[in-house]
């Protein structure tokens, strides 16, 4: 399984519980390539030992999985084996996730399924980058588990359970990442209100970030700041629960933004998408003060009358910053600054 990273342009935060469920989210985000690669890669093969092998290629790391009890042990968002661990269990290689005829162990089970499992994981952007990593990471996890072992997924069904996933790993978060990667291109997603977060995706025509804009114009550049998105996400979701006005509003705005982006897209006027999107940092600013630091200001500033818009990816606080140049030359003088 082989994914790409998600740059999200407005529309963040919209898609999270309780906000989602309660109002619908929109997002508008693209999935792209780093270096001309997927930047999130999974590799599965059948192993004639009953136990699962973890490797990390990036990390260096591997571990074996003998017992159910040693696959239970993903509740640690921190841990290398974590994600795929969760994952694992989602795809049923742990009973309680089983619709089958309970096995007395995990080895039992590999034996009954033909052998044991190797899966590598690659993913070459750092945690915290802002690119959707995580969440793209088990959604490609599940896609290749989900081949390998027949078990008939489709794309929307990926996209619940990587919320699954999520929820058993303790990390919560929306819907848009995995939407953003298991969805090609540049698109516009909402879902309406209630439990079940069906995503309508709108395409946009892809020359809109011709290359005559991406890596010219459009530059992604890694602050080297990261910021774990499970604290963010828990005081933004506090504020939701406790149905604070300003954060509500806020949201609202963001969720407005998203649609003017879109709209915004399609008129092909380059100076009204880079307002939506400046429009789009200054309202997560908004809603967390958290999200930029001074560091990520000064970042901001050595760019100068250079820069047209900007924006950190993801939860914010660091990681990868969107920047949009005034023309192509400014993008060139902002990239050798």
């Amino acid at each position: 399984g082989r994914s790409p990273a998600r740059l999200d342009l407005a529309g963040g935060w919209t898609d999270t519980p309780p906000f989602c469920l309660q109002a619908g989210g929109s997002v508008l985000n693209v999935a792209v390539l780093l270096n001309g690669q997927p930047p999130i890669q999974v590799f599965v093969r059948p192993t004639t030992e009953s136990c699962i092998q973890l490797r990390s290629i990036d990390l260096g790391s591997s571990e074996t999985v003998n017992t159910f009890e040693e696959l239970a042990d993903f509740r640690n968002p921190r841990g290398h084996f974590s994600l795929p661990k969760a994952a694992l269990a989602m795809a049923g290689f742990l009973p309680e996730f089983f619709a089958g005829k309970r096995y007395r162990s995990l080895r039992t089970q590999l034996t009954a399924l033909g052998g044991g499992l190797e899966i590598s994981l690659l993913s070459a952007v750092p945690k915290g980058s802002g690119l959707g990593t995580s969440s793209i990471l088990a959604a490609t996890i599940l896609a290749t588990l989900n081949r390998a072992c027949g078990l008939g997924w489709d794309d929307l069904d990926l996209y619940n359970r990587v919320l699954g996933v999520e929820q058993l790993l303790t990390t919560g978060g929306g819907w848009q990442d995995q939407a953003g990667a298991i969805f090609p291109g540049l698109k516009f997603i909402e879902t309406q209100s209630g439990p079940t977060q069906q995503p309508s995706v709108r395409y946009l025509p892809t020359q809109l970030l011709g290359p005559d804009i991406l890596n010219r114009q459009l530059l992604l550049y890694y602050t080297g700041a990261t910021r774990m998105a499970k604290g963010i996400l828990q005081e933004i979701v506090r504020d939701m629960f406790l149905g604070r006005a300003d954060t509500l509003r806020t949201l609202e705005a963001i969720r407005a933004n998203a649609r003017r982006l879109y709209h915004d897209l399609h008129g092909g006027d380059p100076r009204a998408v880079q307002r939506s999107i400046a429009r789009s940092w200054e309202l997560n600013k908004q809603l967390d003060p958290g999200t930029t630091t001074p560091e990520i200001e000064r970042i901001i500033a050595l760019c100068g009358t250079d820069l047209a818009a900007c924006k950190l990816l993801g939860a914010g606080g660091g990681g990868y910053m969107l920047i949009c140049a005034q023309d192509a030359a400014a993008g060139h003088r902002i990239r050798e600054q």
